[in-house]
């Protein structure tokens, strides 16, 4: 049996190896296109914050592992898939047959269509490339614009504040971190952000780019301003990799979608990580989950279908934790709430401390939370195991950061 993963990020390498123990004599190639070793993206800001090397982004540190493994490794992108064939055609016209494919080709980052976006000081963050282009522009006192405060955003602005850079966030959404923390949440965080020293214009955009008279850019926002700066980030969003599965009988929408198993529509294709799209763990409904957890999750348990082992995903669970120059958000599953459903709400900013609950019927399906750090494992607990909370639902409703006397409660019999 010969296995193709194509890309080997966190979801590629776990399913490589999964794939070596469930089927020791298997052919398994583990196909990346950028030159250096498998590596996660997750730990670029920490290269750029100058806590470790390039090295210490690698995930797996022996130069030998993956030959020890006799797992075969190819550079090279996909350009075309034939599912009928069974091969995969590569940018350099070679062709590769498979019996079992997986797709782990991650994502790539969006650039919006604004005038001036392809100006060499315009940076994304999403390779080892683009960390050592940012590092060379991003020194002490270089003025930065940084497009986006989602996720991805919120991380690369605490390795830039820590390069000792002057800062300038635009971000068109209301909030910080829009797609993961409630108003008050997101509200909290750009206040705590602006304190830090950052300068952050929300509801706002980038009009165009140019090259400006007294700087290396000059940056028309839709405010009216302009702004001059020694380098712009674009962090604003991304999207799968999938232009090489056109035409084929692969189901596309927001990604790949998947059923619980990992397997496409085309029986024998399988998808994990950021690339897929799979059913949510509370509404069924398909979604990407991309986070490095979740990718290990979908590659264990495709690589296992892939060696005829039968194992299937409970569901996915939306988990986001960020720290925003010190202050430690996270959100998970149904954060924003269910028709239907009750929710409660506690700030205490002056301690940097915010939570939510969302409940569907005496079930926790969602919560967002600043600042309490210490037991949020029972959060996620309470959400992933669909515990019924009985009587403590009205408890959380009352107190809702009685969260973990409900998670110890409600683990015991007749509580």
């Amino acid at each position: 049996m010969k296995h193709i993963i194509l890309g080997n990020g966190p979801a590629g390498v776990v399913a490589a190896e999964t794939l070596r123990r469930a089927a020791p004599n298997d052919d398994i190639l583990l196909v990346g296109n950028e030159p250096e070793p498998p590596y996660s993206r997750m730990a670029i800001p920490y290269l750029l914050e100058g806590n470790i090397d390039e090295a210490g982004t690698y995930l797996r540190k022996s130069a030998d592992h993956f030959d020890s493994l006799c797992i075969r490794q190819k550079r090279g992108r996909a350009v075309a898939v034939n599912a009928d064939k069974c091969s995969v055609l590569f940018d350099d016209g070679h062709f590769e047959s498979y019996d079992r494919l997986l797709i782990a080709t991650g994502s790539h980052p969006v650039r919006p269509p604004i005038p001036g976006i392809d100006l060499p000081p315009v940076q994304t963050c999403w390779t080892l490339a683009d960390a050592r282009a940012i590092a060379q522009l991003a020194k002490p006192g270089s003025r930065v614009l940084q497009l986006g405060a989602g996720f991805i955003g919120c991380i690369i602005m605490e390795a830039l504040v820590k390069r000792g850079v002057q800062l300038t966030v635009v971000e068109m959404g209301d909030r910080l971190v829009p797609r993961m923390m409630t108003p008050e949440a997101g509200g909290m965080i750009k206040r705590w952000v602006e304190k830090q020293g950052v300068r952050v214009l929300t509801r706002a955009g980038v009009e165009f780019i140019e090259t400006g008279s007294q700087s290396p850019l000059t940056v028309a926002l839709s405010t009216g301003e302009r702004v001059d700066c020694d380098l712009l980030i674009v962090a604003a969003g991304v999207a799968p990799n999938v232009a090489f599965l056109e035409g084929t009988a692969v189901h596309v929408a927001k990604g790949i979608l998947v059923d619980d198993t990992m397997q496409t529509s085309v029986p024998g294709i399988y998808a994990a990580g950021d690339v897929a799209e799979a059913p949510d763990l509370f509404s069924g409904r398909h979604l990407v989950a991309a986070i490095q957890p979740n990718a290990a999750d979908q590659a264990r348990v495709a690589a296992l279908n892939m060696a005829g082992q039968p194992a299937k995903m409970k569901g996915v669970l939306a988990i986001n934790v960020l720290d925003s120059l010190g202050m430690i958000s996270s959100s998970f599953g149904e954060w924003q709430g269910v028709a239907g459903g009750e929710g409660v709400e506690q700030a205490d900013e002056a301690n940097g401390r915010y939570i939510s609950l969302q409940f569907a019927g005496d079930v926790l399906v969602g919560a967002t939370a600043i600042g309490l750090t210490e037991h949020v494992g029972a959060l996620r607990g309470l959400i992933q195991g669909k515990t019924k909370l009985g009587e403590w639902k009205a408890r959380l409703l009352a107190t809702p950061t009685r969260f973990v006397e409900a998670y110890i409660a409600c683990q015991r019999p007749n509580s």
